[in-house]
């Protein structure tokens, strides 16, 4: 997996490696694995693997796998766009959960994607791939749009001139269909990405804002396709947005 050679690699870049070796797919790793997949000889990994699990960051089970310890639970935790983020918005995407009984979805964007960081399902709701940590493309999801098109006018034309990924026949790929997009959510406040990843799921989203006004989330409703519920859903997303917003501190002004 490395792109430099071991011995290249600073003393932070093999941690680093290790924990890195580690993902949705690979969640549980004998240390011969951790030591291909990061790059790392045997005796090297055994060193770092050894210091971590000492520390907490990772944890060995009955059957000497590997797994990502507590330890980096509870520093994640601190991220300001994380718990902090959920404990305000958690009431509200209750509300909306209840409204709707359908998916409901907190997200922030980082960098070209976006990171799921709460989600509420129902037992009958339309089947997701969605898990809390889940990453997405902005352009494929309801959230992404939302979060896409209050980013910076340089970042979003970069992402829009850029190789737009398609997951279904319907996700947007086209540069100038994205733009209208866009700046179609600016304009109503709502973003809705029809079948982009999976071709039964419609997502309307709404953006969170800040104390200083700038969009730092979105929150959304996932619902099957052939749900006809739009005019009903979006108030409700923005409504629930809204309130999150205000428990950020953001104080919107009159008229807005």
């Amino acid at each position: 997996m490395a792109s430099v050679p071991a011995h290249a690699l600073s003393a932070p870049d093999r941690l680093l490696a290790v924990l890195g070796a580690f993902d949705l797919e690979h969640p549980a790793l004998c240390l011969t694995d951790i030591s291909r997949r990061a790059g790392l000889s045997l005796s090297t990994a055994h060193r770092l693997v050894a210091a971590l699990t000492e520390w907490g960051a990772l944890e060995r089970d009955d059957a000497g796998l590997y797994h990502v310890g507590l330890r980096l639970w509870e520093l994640a935790a601190l991220a300001p766009r994380g718990l902090a983020l959920r404990q305000v918005a958690l009431p509200y995407l209750e509300d909306l959960y209840e409204a709707t009984h359908e998916n409901v979805q907190l997200a922030v964007r980082d960098g070209p994607e976006v990171v799921y960081i709460e989600w509420l399902s129902g037992r009958s709701a339309v089947g997701v791939h969605i898990r809390v940590g889940a990453r997405w493309p902005l352009h494929a999801t309801g959230v992404g749009l939302a979060l896409l098109a209050h980013s910076d006018a340089g970042f979003q034309e970069g992402y829009c001139g850029g190789p737009l990924a398609a997951f279904t026949p319907y996700t947007v790929t086209d540069p100038a269909r994205l733009r209208r997009m866009l700046a179609e959510v600016r304009r109503t406040g709502v973003a809705v990405s029809s079948r982009q990843v999976t071709d039964d799921a419609l997502s309307v989203a709404a953006p969170v804002r800040g104390p200083g006004g700038a969009v730092v989330a979105a929150v959304s409703v996932v619902v099957p396709q052939t749900d006809p519920q739009i005019p009903v859903l979006a108030p409700a997303v923005r409504l629930a947005a809204r309130g999150i917003s205000r428990g950020l501190g953001w104080r919107p002004e009159k008229g807005t």
